[in-house]
């Protein structure tokens, strides 16, 4: 049973993408949960995929040119992953949030989002994991552009009066990548004193 599961899981993930991010519920439907997680065990043992999490595997991708080795995905790849699977919205908050648009230089070894899914914190690798907090506040994760829904989410973990003359110029190099249409819709669900920001950007 394990054998025949291992092959079709196999098969399966030949035919995804090199870097795609699988789970292991994917593959339900091809053998007993025991069968499955034999089957990506071995897969693992054979540098077929990588083990992330629990559940939650990778297809390694390897840089070709530079020959810089295996190109792991980051955390908020994965997190995006975890939230298309689970059909739930998300948008990073606090250090992680400055950090993923190169507002701040700090690392956090937990990425937190806000969700309006379930809340959990989920483990990746030694030390780090992503934690998802539940919200209410729908509005917070309204955003038609997800770069500008980033870009609020930001500037309110830096707080109110806060933002320094560097950081407000890579906002402003950020904002030239939103479309204008969205920008205008997506403006509106800001803080007051976010909007009176990003007008003077």
């Amino acid at each position: 049973m394990v054998d025949s599961t291992a092959k079709k899981i196999e098969a399966a993930i030949g035919s995804e993408p090199e870097g795609k991010i699988i789970f292991s519920s994917d593959y339900a439907e091809l053998g007993t949960p025991e069968a499955i997680k034999k089957s990506l065990i071995r897969l693992c043992e054979r540098n077929v995929i990588v083990r992330l999490g629990h559940g939650i595997y990778y297809k390694p991708k390897f840089d070709k040119e530079l020959g810089l080795g295996m190109l792991l995905p980051s955390m908020d790849d994965i997190a995006q992953a975890i939230a298309k699977r689970d059909h739930s919205r998300i948008v990073p908050t606090g250090d992680y949030a400055l950090n993923s648009l190169g507002l701040s230089t700090q690392v956090p070894a937990n990425a937190v989002y806000l969700t309006d899914g379930s809340p959990r914190r989920i483990s990746i690798g030694k030390g780090h994991g992503i934690m998802f907090k539940h919200t209410s506040e729908l509005k917070a994760l309204s955003f038609r552009s997800n770069l500008m829904m980033r870009i609020v989410a930001a500037m309110r973990a830096i707080g109110e009066g806060k933002i320094t003359n560097e950081q407000r110029q890579i906002l402003k190099e950020h904002i030239k990548n939103v479309a204008e249409e969205d920008y205008n819709e997506d403006i509106k669900l800001a803080p007051a004193w976010v909007r009176k920001e990003l007008i003077t950007l």
